[in-house]
C-alpha cells in the first residue's frame, strides 16, 4: 500500500516507506499500556483512533508548511537517533540468534529440532481470522479523547523519522536533479496513516536503512583525478583501465570514483512493493512459515551492528582511538582539537543513551519526544559549548545537499 502510494503519488519516490522498528516500539508500548486498565478496550479500535488524530495532524502540518523545520535538522539528530532502533531490535533478537547458532552444534539431526518459525496466516487475510476493516468508530468516547495525545506522538514521531529517512534519501552525497516536495508527501504519509488504522496494520513511514540504499543503488558514478575535482567523466560498462597517470611521486591514488548522477525513477519503489504483494500469497506464505525466527533475529542483529558501523558517531569515536600517526592527512576531522571531537562525540552518545533508555521503561511512549528534542539541543545548547564555528561545520552539517534543503527554506 506505503509502496504504490508513494511510487506514484509522492514527490520523492526514492524514499522506501514500510513498518519501521520505531513505530513497532509505539504500538507495543500502547498495547502493554492497555492491557494495566480495567476496561481495556478493543486494541485495534483503539489504535485506529490513534492513527486517524495522528492523520490529521499530519494534514494540518502539510497545509501549514511545518517540514520548514526540517532546515534545522543536521546529521547530529541523525546520527544520535537513527541506529536507536536497529540497536534495540538486536538486543531484543540476539538470544534468538544465539539458540540458532547453538543448533549448529546437531547439524547432523536439524529435522529432530523443534523450531520457533515466523508466523503467518492464510493468503490476503488478516491475523486472528478477523475482517479487514476495522470499525473503530464503535469505540467509546471516552477512549477516543484518551487516543488524541497518543495521535500526538505518534504524529511527532513520524514528522522526524519519515522526514529525516527522507533527508538521508536524498543526502548531500548523491547529485540529484529532481526537487523534492516534503510538505506534499507528508500529507501522503497521513493518508497511508488513516488507511492503516482502516485496516488494522502498522502504520508505514520511511525507512531506514532502506531508503538512502535504494537511492545508492541508483547511483551512477563517474571518475575524476584528485588534484582536480572539477573535471569528471563517466562512461557506461566497466570502468577503463589506467594505466598512466594514476599515481603520484609518494604513491598515492591519484584517480578516484565519484557519483555523478542518480536514476531518479518510480519503477523501483513500485516493483519492490509488488513483490511484497506476491509473498502475500498462498505458496510464498508457506515458505515463509518454514523460515526459522533466528533467521530474523541474525538479520536484525546484523542491520543494528551495520547502523552502529556505518553511524558517525562511530567514525569519530574510531577517530579519537587511532593512533594520529595513522590518520590520513586528508581526514577532515584533523582541522578540529581532540578534545572537542571527545565532547561532541560525549553530547551524542548522551543523547543515544537517552533514546535508549527511555524504551526500556514505562515512559517509552515518550520516546519519540526525546527524539525530537535533538534537534532544538544542536540549535541552540551545542554552539554554546567551547565549540569553534569552524569545528561544528566539521563536526556537524546539514543532512541533505543544498538542492534538496532549498524546498525547506535552506540550512540554518
Amino acid at each position: 500500500m506505503a509502496a504504490f502510494i508513494f511510487s506514484v503519488f509522492s514527490c520523492q519516490p526514492l524514499c522506501i516507506a514500510g513498518v519501521t522498528g520505531p513505530i513497532t516500539v509505539l504500538n507495543k508500548t500502547i498495547y502493554d499500556i492497555l492491557q494495566t486498565q480495567d476496561d481495556t478496550p478493543e486494541y485495534l479500535h483503539f489504535i485506529g483512533w490513534v492513527y486517524f488524530w495522528a492523520a490529521i495532524m499530519h494534514w494540518i502540518a502539510a497545509a501549514l508548511n511545518a517540514a520548514n523545520f526540517l532546515r534545522y535538522v543536521t546529521r547530529f539528530s541523525c546520527d544520535t537517533s537513527v541506529p536507536s532502533p536497529f540497536v534495540l531490535s538486536s538486543l531484543t533478537n540476539v538470544r534468538h540468534s544465539v539458540v540458532a547458532c547453538t543448533a549448529l552444534a546437531y547439524w547432523g539431526r536439524f529435522n529432530l529440532a523443534n523450531t520457533l518459525t515466523l508466523p503467518t496466516s492464510g493468503a490476503f487475510s488478516p491475523a486472528g481470522n478477523r475482517p479487514w476493516l476495522v470499525k473503530f468508530w464503535e469505540l467509546d468516547g471516552k477512549w477516543v479523547g484518551i487516543a488524541l495525545p497518543f495521535g500526538f506522538v505518534l504524529f511527532i514521531l513520524f514528522y522526524f523519522d519519515h522526514n529525516v529517512s527522507s533527508l538521508i534519501a536524498q543526502g548531500s552525497e548523491f547529485p540529484l536533479r529532481k526537487p523534492p516536495g516534503f510538505h506534499w508527501d507528508f500529507f501522503w504519509l497521513g493518508i497511508t496513516t488513516f488507511i492503516a488504522g482502516l485496516l488494522g496494520i502498522p502504520a508505514p513511514n520511511g525507512l531506514i536503512p532502506q531508503a538512502p540504499m535504494h537511492t545508492s543503488s541508483l547511483v551512477i558514478m563517474g571518475i575524476r583525478r584528485k588534484d582536480d575535482p572539477e573535471t569528471s567523466s563517466f562512461q557506461l560498462g566497466p570502468a577503463p583501465s589506467y594505466t598512466q597517470n594514476q599515481t603520484s611521486e609518494g604513491g598515492e591514488t591519484l584517480i578516484e570514483e565519484h557519483p555523478v548522477g542518480v536514476v531518479e525513477q518510480r519503477v523501483s519503489n513500485l516493483a519492490q512493493g509488488t513483490l511484497c504483494l506476491v509473498l502475500m500469497t498462498g505458496p510464498f506464505q508457506h515458505v515463509l512459515g518454514l523460515v526459522p525466527r533466528g533467521v530474523l533475529a541474525g538479520l536484525f542483529w546484523f542491520m543494528g551492528t551495520d547502523a552502529l558501523r556505518t553511524s558517525g558517531v562511530t567514525e569519530k569515536l574510531l577517530y579519537l582511538i587511532r593512533d594520529p600517526v595513522l590518520v590520513p592527512r586528508r581526514e577532515p576531522l584533523r582541522q578540529v582539537r581532540r578534545s572537542r571531537v571527545a565532547l561532541f562525540v560525549a553530547i551524542e552518545l548522551l543523547g543515544f543513551g537517552a533514546t535508549m533508555a527511555i524504551t526500556q521503561t514505562i515512559a517509552a511512549i515518550g520516546f519519540p519526544i526525546v527524539i525530537m528534542l535533538l534537534v532544538p539541543i544542536r540549535t541552540w545548547v551545542v554552539p554554546r559549548l567551547p565549540f569553534m564555528p569552524e569545528e561544528l561545520k566539521v563536526l556537524d552539517g546539514p543532512t541533505a545537499s543544498p538542492f534538496t534543503m532549498a524546498s525547506v527554506g535552506g540550512s540554518v
